[in-house]
C-alpha cells in the first residue's frame, strides 16, 4: 500500500501519498533577499526575509532526506525582456526597474547574478528549476508539465513573498487541482501583516485554498510516515 504522509495543520491534518508530494521553493533570490536587487529598489526592508532562510533550508533538507522531489522558481525575464509586459516593468518608483543594471547585473534578469537563489538554499543537481516571468509558477513555465510527468498531486510551499509570488501559485495550483501546504515559517514577507492575512485566507472556509503548517509539523510528518 501506498504510504500516506498526515501533517497536523490548519485547519485541519493535511494526508498526501508520499509518492505524490513535492516541496515547492518560490523565489528565494539574491534579488528579493538582499540588499541592491529589485525588492529594495521598490523600497523594501529585504532584512524582513531575513527569518525564513534557516526554515527553509530544514524543509529542504528534510524532504531530501526523504527522497521526495524539491521544484525551485526564480521570477526573472528574458535579456530583451520580451516576456516583461510594460506595465510590470514600468510599475515602481525607482530608482531601478527591471533589466536596468543594479550591484547584482541587471534586475531581474536571467543568468544574472541577482536573479540566482541565495547560496543556502541553492538547488541539488537533479532538482528542477522552473523561470517565471510572471507572479504565479504555471503562467508561462513548464511547471504543470513537470509535475504531471512525475505524478504530483499534492504540494508543500515555501518562498517569498507570501502575499504575491507564493499565495498567486497556491491559487493557480488549487484551480488546477493540487492540495496544497503552505510551511508558515518557510515564507515571509516585507509587511508582516500581508503574511498574517495571506495565511488566514489561505485556511480560511475549511481551507479553501490549502493547508498552512510551521515547518516542524511538515518534517514530523515526512520522519513518521517516510
Amino acid at each position: 500500500m501506498p504510504v500516506t504522509i498526515t501533517i497536523d495543520a490548519a485547519p485541519y491534518a493535511f494526508t498526501a501519498p508520499a509518492d505524490r508530494l513535492a516541496l515547492i521553493v518560490i523565489d528565494m533570490q539574491r534579488d528579493f533577499l538582499e540588499p541592491g536587487g529589485f525588492g529594495a529598489a521598490l523600497g523594501n526592508d529585504v532584512t524582513r526575509l531575513q527569518p525564513s532562510i534557516a526554515p527553509t533550508r530544514r524543509l529542504l533538507d528534510g524532504f531530501r532526506a526523504a527522497g521526495l522531489p524539491v521544484f525551485h522558481t526564480r521570477e526573472c525575464h528574458l535579456p530583451d525582456l520580451s516576456d516583461c509586459p510594460p506595465a510590470k516593468h514600468g510599475r515602481g518608483p525607482g530608482p531601478l526597474r527591471i533589466g536596468d543594471p543594479g550591484p547584482m547585473g541587471r534586475i531581474l534578469i536571467r543568468g544574472e547574478p541577482g536573479a540566482d537563489i541565495i547560496p543556502e538554499l541553492a538547488p541539488w543537481p537533479g532538482e528542477v528549476v522552473i523561470d517565471k516571468p510572471g507572479k504565479g509558477a504555471f503562467h508561462a513555465t513548464p511547471l504543470g508539465d513537470e509535475l504531471a510527468r512525475r505524478g504530483i498531486g499534492h504540494l508543500v510551499f515555501a518562498g517569498v513573498t507570501t502575499e504575491v509570488c507564493v499565495q498567486t501559485t497556491m491559487r493557480e495550483a488549487n484551480d488546477r487541482g493540487f492540495d496544497c501546504l503552505l510551511a508558515t515559517d518557510a515564507t515571509d514577507s516585507y509587511f508582516p501583516e500581508f503574511k498574517a492575512a495571506t495565511v488566514a485566507m489561505i485556511t480560511a472556509q475549511a481551507g479553501i485554498v490549502g493547508w498552512a503548517a510551521p515547518v516542524d509539523a511538515v518534517l514530523a510528518g515526512l520522519r513518521a510516515d517516510t
